[in-house]
């Protein structure tokens, strides 16, 4: 199986149709897809083993007038049949290199504090 951690850009969407279990929330919107991937400062990574979507990413940057921009992670998913290999991880680094490209000097993430993987993470 080849796993690969790949940026999704607009006209990405069809690499998103066919997603493992938990990977997001709900079910992938064609329209809502490409919507998120044309607005500037709206990212996503996602990890694929052959075609298959096993884990995403995604942020958007938010810039202050008063402080660095910086970037915030809002979704992270690993199906669970593919989590604890670092996946999670090597979809996080990439987000940040993305970050960086783009000015941002902070990252940052929120999670339930009962959310044990994501504190781990």
């Amino acid at each position: 199986m080849k796993m690969e951690i790949r940026r999704l850009f607009p006209g990405d969407d069809a690499l998103v149709m066919q997603v493992a279990e938990d990977v997001f929330d709900e079910p992938v919107r064609p329209d809502r897809l490409a919507a998120y991937l044309r607005e500037p400062g709206h990212f996503m990574i996602v990890a694929l083993a052959d075609s298959l979507v096993i884990g995403q990413c995604a942020a958007v940057i938010h810039r202050h007038p008063d402080k660095v921009s910086e970037l915030y992670i809002d979704e992270v998913g690993v199906s669970p049949a593919f989590q604890r290999q670092g996946i999670a991880r090597d979809m996080l680094d990439a987000m940040f290199a993305i970050g960086r490209e783009h000015g941002c000097e902070e990252a940052w993430v929120g999670t339930e504090p009962d959310n044990l993987a994501a504190r781990a993470l």
